[in-house]
């Protein structure tokens, strides 16, 4: 139930912020209203939904508003839109009957806009056992209010109903971006996403060819949505039936005919009709023939337009600058020629004009020029010319006109030629010309050439150390794309010297590991053991290990029972306190003498959040504080050898926090669980929390135990600084601890294996290895990447080590280390050199070069982008290619991420928001395959221009 609303929320909730609103009609309304939907009906009982079988949600709904006063609201408002809503369908009887989304949980969305659905569901969960069965998701005890606790967020949004241009296509989700992008360019498909777009050369066919079909990076209904008026162009003419010829061997079919002006360019489209009258969710639709009979023509290609008026209709021919004609455009009868070339003109102004203009009539607005027809040679004077021949030419040409144009070009035609000849007169000689053609060449030629240099300069400088030199080739001596199979491993462990390490790095970096596999080879590629190693010297490696992860886990779990007793005790005060402020008689008098102390415990506390936490009843911090001391729990802890513990080193510990936090009861059995550590005694315990916190041990501050002398003046400040390094320490563990409990109760929850005893190991892992990094600290993210070595190694100390080994490269990472800028002003070279138009985009579009939209990528090496199988594909070919190819291969993954989707990107002009919803959105949706295939081409193509230098 969780995992089915939090997606539509995020969703929601990041079309609120990216675009400041979310409009009623968002295709994540639609998701998010059928998400609910599908909750709240899980488990109702029969009952609950009273007569209206066929709105189960309506009759919820009406049931919940007899005793709930927002829901009775709520139903008088949805049953009133129901209404209209029938009314509407009633209205258009010859529509196809569909049921819209909207329609369908009109409930739903109508408590979402009146911000009540939150109540509502809260309502139900906390009267679940009136309308839901035992296995209701409502009457869960945990989802049930998690559910309620998602709809706060999108409750509290503003929506809006507002009509605007881009409110149902502009923002499409990634995976509607990838499925458009595969529908309409088939021919640059995203399993060859290295190959660049052609350029823009099209090849001029015959004056009956058509125009290119609408540009591919729009959908069917993006295209028919832009015929529209919106607010990115104005639609100055638009006509329907307008008949056009698209080849010669077939018949005019009717279109669409509209103009449209944008800011700086004007734009005719012809549509045909059965564009227009298709089914946008037809796959047959978008793939119809009727798209190559298409065009959208730029009006500032085209200088000529021949007008041929017949009868009360027409037909334009449309000639561009290089003398081509455009298919004639048949006008239907009802003067709709002239109203074109009036709608054209003005569009055109002030900028531009026709030649010759219309004339202006007063009472029919514009109208054709008055031209006489020329009388020809022969005939007589011009005093013999009939009246006929006096009447206005039914032929025009006429010539587009800008301010900036240079040269003068003269166009007739001739009627029973069918042609259209152009004279061109340059008002600048023809000498000049070609001297500034030549001139225009060699420039080119030279800054061509000097960006290459420029080019292979930037290669030298910024990648060069990014890669190997010495190029790995997957088929020498044999064929790498099978990856390390058992056959391979088996052999190699019977015989270490029949592969090298190289070899085997190479069918990794190639072909992956074998899963069944993973278990036996991570472990040699993480650096646990050295290729080459026996048998016997593995499991050398192995019992140092384990027995350096036994130790660790010794000195941890001693701190942490003193932080769970020092939490205890501070609980018990904290309460304490509380009572005797509440209290005036005897009881309040009887922790008097505790004032003094408490005030400075509750301030100990607020630091680490503890105050907050208390669970303890007052009558068991009663019981506490009578508790009797012991003689026991007087005495210093001492070792298992009988040694009193006196503030030295362990001697295994390798870490001066580990000092007065020896372990008193030893792991005998091997296991490594903290209730092991629980079986420790009582008495010991309290004394080393109090000898932590400085305090003796003795219930008075000037007694002495029994096995310890009163020490001098030097040494009482030697001992006063050492508690203090103790506290210190045992503050950044506490403060670690809370961390890293809170991070691995939500690590990877979802998947099968961590189930509360693996999420046992993954917390005892990570604890060890912050307590032998107590100067570096939890960072949140650590986690994600322990939990895939603990599911393929599935051991707690080979899980430590190879996490410990891994941490080496991934430290730097994280903000304590400087290698995230590194990255980053890697990538920007990379692109820069490999993708220019990539690189060109990011700049103009709010200039995010600064790549930080792939922070995540490298601080989890694509943990959170991947699925888990792909996961531990990409993470051992990582480990790989530093051997393979390049110590850098995280960077041509990323690089290949972007490469992937570098058209959808480029076709959607994405900015710096629009490419972090993209890329958090197909978040495992990638073809792991693909990209690690463009990655290793990538990988080789700059090794290539290096040694290309």
């Amino acid at each position: 139930s969780q995992a089915g609303i939090s997606q539509p929320v995020k969703q929601i909730m990041e079309e609120a912020v990216t675009r400041k609103f979310v409009h009623e009609d968002s295709s994540h309304i639609v998701s998010f209203c059928a998400a609910v939907e599908a909750c709240v009906l899980h488990g109702l009982k029969r009952r609950a939904a009273g007569f209206l079988r066929s709105n189960k949600i309506a009759a919820l709904f009406m049931k919940v508003g007899k005793s709930f006063a927002p829901a009775e609201e709520l139903c008088r408002k949805a049953q009133e839109l129901d209404l209209q809503s029938q009314d509407s369908l009633r209205k258009m009887p010859r529509l196809p009957i569909l049921t819209s989304p909207g329609v369908k949980n009109l409930w739903i969305r109508t408590a979402l806009f009146e911000k009540v659905l939150d109540k509502i569901v809260l309502y139900l969960v906390e009267n679940s056992s009136k309308y839901y069965e035992k296995e209701a998701v409502l009457m869960d005890p945990v989802d049930g209010p998690i559910l309620a606790s998602l709809l706060v967020g999108p409750c509290a949004l503003e929506y809006t109903k507002m009509k605007t241009a881009d409110h149902f296509w502009t923002d499409p989700s990634a995976d509607e971006l990838v499925q458009r992008h595969r529908i309409h360019s088939a021919h640059c498909r995203l399993d060859s996403p290295t190959k660049r777009p052609a350029l823009c050369i099209q090849k001029r066919h015959s004056s009956s060819s058509m125009d290119e079909r609408p540009s591919p990076s729009s959908s069917a209904r993006e295209y028919v949505e832009s015929l529209h008026q919106n607010n990115r162009a104005t639609l100055l003419f638009g006509k329907n039936n307008v008949l056009v010829q698209p080849r010669d061997d077939m018949e005019a079919i009717p279109g669409y005919l509209s103009l449209h002006q944008t800011a700086d360019l004007m734009t005719l489209k012809w549509t045909p009709n059965q564009l227009m009258n298709g089914s946008v969710g037809d796959l047959d639709y978008e793939r119809s023939v009727y798209w190559d009979y298409a065009m959208t023509i730029p009006l500032e290609e085209i200088v000529y337009l021949h007008c041929h008026q017949q009868g009360s209709g027409g037909t334009v021919v449309l000639v561009s600058q290089d003398g081509i004609q455009r298919p004639p455009l048949r006008f239907p009868k009802g003067g709709h020629l002239l109203q074109f070339l009036s709608c054209l003109e003005n569009g055109l102004l002030p900028h531009g004009q026709l030649d010759p203009p219309l004339w202006s009539q007063r009472g029919k607005g514009k109208v054709f020029p008055k031209l006489r027809k020329r009388v020809p040679q022969g005939s007589g004077s011009s005093d013999s010319v009939s009246d006929k021949e006096e009447d206005e030419a039914t032929d025009y040409v006429f010539r587009i006109l800008f301010p900036n144009s240079q040269s003068d070009v003269r166009c007739f035609f001739f009627p029973h030629l069918n042609k259209v000849i152009f004279l061109v007169s340059c008002r600048t000689p023809l000498k000049m010309l070609c001297d500034n053609m030549k001139n225009q060449i060699i420039s080119r030629a030279f800054y061509g050439w000097l960006a290459y240099c420029r080019h292979l300069s930037t290669v030298r400088t910024h990648l060069s150390a990014l890669v190997n030199h010495t190029i790995v080739a997957p088929d020498v001596p044999c064929d790498a794309y099978k990856g390390l199979t058992t056959d391979v491993w088996q052999t190699f462990l019977q015989d270490c010297t029949t592969y090298k390490e190289p070899e085997l790095l190479r069918l990794v970096y190639f072909g992956g590991v074998d899963p069944s596999l993973r278990k036996e080879v991570w472990p040699f590629l993480l650096g646990h053991y050295q290729f080459g190693m026996s048998e016997a010297e593995r499991k050398q490696v192995d019992d140092q290990v384990r027995l350096h992860y036994q130790q660790t886990m010794h000195e941890w779990l001693s701190c942490e029972e003193i932080v769970r007793q020092r939490e205890k005790e501070q609980h018990a005060a904290a309460l304490a306190k509380c009572s005797s402020v509440a209290s005036m008689d005897g009881p309040g008098q009887k922790m008097t003498h505790h004032d003094s102390t408490v005030s400075n415990e509750v301030k100990d506390l607020l630091p680490f959040g503890l105050f907050f936490q208390v669970f303890e009843s007052v009558e068991e911090v009663d019981q506490i504080e009578t508790e009797p001391k012991t003689e026991e729990a007087k005495q210093a802890p001492k070792l298992q050898n009988g040694a009193v513990q006196n503030g030295t080193s362990s001697p295994d510990s390798g870490h001066p926090s580990s000092r007065n936090f020896s372990v008193t009861s030893g792991l005998s059995d091997g296991s490594f669980s903290t209730e092991d550590s629980a079986a420790a005694e009582a008495a010991p315990r309290s004394a080393a929390v109090l000898q932590a916190s400085g305090k003796p041990a003795g219930g008075e501050s000037d007694d002495l135990t029994e096995d310890t002398e009163k020490p001098l003046k030097g040494e009482e400040k030697e001992g006063a600084g050492e508690n203090a390094a103790n506290q210190e320490c045992l503050d950044s563990y506490t403060l670690n601890l809370h961390r890293i409990e809170k991070d691995v109760q939500r690590c990877d929850r979802n998947y099968w294996y961590f189930t509360p005893a693996n999420l046992e190991k993954l917390r005892n892992v990570m604890c060890s290895y912050i307590w032998r990094h107590l100067d570096i600290g939890y960072v949140q993210g650590m986690c994600d990447l322990l939990a895939p070595l603990l599911v393929i190694l599935d051991d707690e100390a080979m899980a430590f080590s190879c996490f410990t080994e891994l941490m080496k490269r991934m430290n730097q990472n994280f903000p304590h280390g400087g290698a995230m800028d590194t990255h980053f002003a890697n990538m920007r070279s990379l692109i820069q050199i490999l993708d220019s138009e990539m690189f060109e985009l990011m700049h103009q579009n709010g200039d995010y070069t600064h790549f930080y939209f792939c922070y995540r990528w490298f601080l989890l090496d694509f943990k959170r982008e991947l699925v888990y199988d792909d996961v531990f594909a990409v993470w051992e070919t990582i480990w790989a290619a530093k051997y393979a190819s390049s110590s850098h291969f995280v960077l041509f993954i990323a690089l290949s991420l972007v490469e992937m989707y570098r058209d959808i990107i480029l076709e959607n002009n994405m900015d710096f928001t629009d490419i972090i919803k993209f890329f958090n959105e197909m978040a495992e949706h990638h073809n792991i395959k693909q990209i690690l295939s463009l990655a290793r081409d990538l990988v080789c193509k700059v090794q290539m221009l290096i040694e290309n230098k």
